[in-house]
């Protein structure tokens, strides 16, 4: 690899991001190659990588299934992350770990800076909140993120340009609101975290530099397919109680990005900026179709 960053996962949105931006600085590796829940052989794999340093882009991410698969989530979200945190410990390799909104109970007013108190509400929010323990042990740096989405992979955007194909009306809740993230930026600022060496065992939030509820920027999304001839449809607004899921979520999850930018002098755009950016991508794969 000679001395590129290693990155853990492959097809994810953010993996495909960091493999975008990143270029030839990066490699992706899948489960095939580099699995969360093989512990063992975990040192021995990163120490033939020949990285500089690591990104885990991996894990488990289907959150109303860790409800009743609890056992899978936490072998993964934090036995595994808890693993990988001391292999490159071991190897003195910087390890930047993705978490989650969802370490939070959303019950906050304002946005969640990187002091509040962590409540998570569902079983993969505590899955996750356990992995940010187990990397901050090590000396390795969180950055929890929301609402990521992209052209690529499994997000809200590609499923609303799904739903649009069939049904001129989505409902959509409105009672949640957030932080849309590009996994472009996202994969930005990970590899900034990732190249810095003047620090570690910390925690930094970086999500999109405005608010939305689901219901708005579901919106924006069908106005950017719209102006491009796209199919679009009308959204109607519900609350979350009408739209029952076996996990809950955060009411509330906006994250404040100011430590990262401070640090790092990467700072998130407003969703729909990055929105219309996405969605220049999504044309040329749309045409193909």
């Amino acid at each position: 690899m000679s001395g590129r960053i290693l990155v853990i996962g492959r097809s994810g949105q953010l993996a495909t991001a960091l493999q975008r931006v990143g270029g030839d600085a990066v490699e992706a590796w899948g489960s095939d190659r580099f699995d969360l829940a093989e512990t063992a052989s975990m040192l021995e794999k990163l120490r033939q990588s020949g990285a500089r340093a690591v990104i885990n882009a991996g894990g488990y991410t289907a959150v109303d299934r860790a409800e009743t698969d609890r056992e899978k989530a936490f072998a993964l979200n934090r036995d595994g992350v808890d693993a990988l945190a001391q292999a490159c410990a071991a190897l003195a390799l910087p390890l930047v770990h993705l978490s989650s909104d969802y370490v939070f109970n959303g019950a906050k007013d304002g946005a969640y800076t990187e002091s509040d108190p962590r409540a998570p509400i569902n079983v993969y929010g505590q899955s996750k909140a356990e992995g940010e323990d187990a990397v901050l042990r090590q000396g390795g740096s969180v950055i929890r993120t929301s609402w990521v989405f992209s052209a690529y992979g499994h997000n809200f955007l590609r499923t609303m340009l799904a739903l649009a194909e069939k049904s001129d009306r989505v409902s959509v809740v409105v009672d949640q609101v957030g932080r849309p993230t590009s996994a472009e930026d996202l994969a930005r600022a990970c590899l900034a975290l990732a190249e810095r060496r003047d620090g570690g065992g910390e925690v930094f939030h970086f999500a999109g530099a405005d608010d939305a509820t689901w219901a708005e920027f579901a919106d924006g999304i069908f106005a950017e397919a719209a102006a491009r001839g796209l199919k679009s449809a009308r959204v109607s607004r519900i609350l979350s109680a009408e739209y029952p899921a076996a996990a809950t979520r955060p009411a509330n999850s906006r994250l404040d990005s100011s430590k990262f930018t401070a640090v790092t002098g990467v700072a998130p755009r407003p969703w729909r900026e990055a929105l219309r950016l996405c969605m220049d991508q999504i044309m040329p794969l749309k045409t193909a179709n």
